[in-house]
């Protein structure tokens, strides 16, 4: 089986949006806290962040800020909670990549994440990575 892999996401508590990232070109790294998330970005080539706001050990952004002061470069996308602006105020101060709401459907979420991290969102390349993703869940 071919998978063509153009980077390498680290996804932080957004499970639920694993439908809108599917037939993208990456390789996703799920986990649920910032102390998972700070081992991942130790042993693990991480070419980008998805992550929601409020962690359960690090509310209020306190990991994306420390994030932020520790890898400017890293492209990062933040998910803060629908209607909440004092949320998205706060995230958009950090300097993230992007920042959507909870509530953004999975196509505008997808195309943020490819114009994010640059990943040339091309119909053949979905195509592709929807076979492979259709074959790895095949018993």
């Amino acid at each position: 089986m071919l998978v063509l892999v153009k980077a390498n996401i680290l996804v932080l508590g957004c499970g639920g949006r694993n439908n809108a990232l599917k037939a993208l070109p990456i390789r996703k790294l799920f986990v649920e806290s910032g102390l998972e998330a700070g081992r991942s970005l130790k042993n693990e080539k991480v070419d980008g962040v998805i992550s929601v706001w409020d962690l359960p050990d690090a509310p209020a952004g306190k990991f994306l800020r420390n994030l932020r002061l520790a890898k400017p470069y890293l492209p990062i996308v933040v998910v803060v909670d629908a209607g909440n602006i004092q949320q998205e105020i706060a995230a958009r101060s950090i300097g993230p990549t992007a920042v959507v709401s909870s509530d953004v459907d999975d196509d505008i979420f997808r195309k943020t994440v490819v114009e994010v991290l640059k990943l040339n969102n091309t119909e053949e390349i979905q195509k592709l990575c929807a076979i492979a993703d259709d074959e790895s869940h095949r018993v």
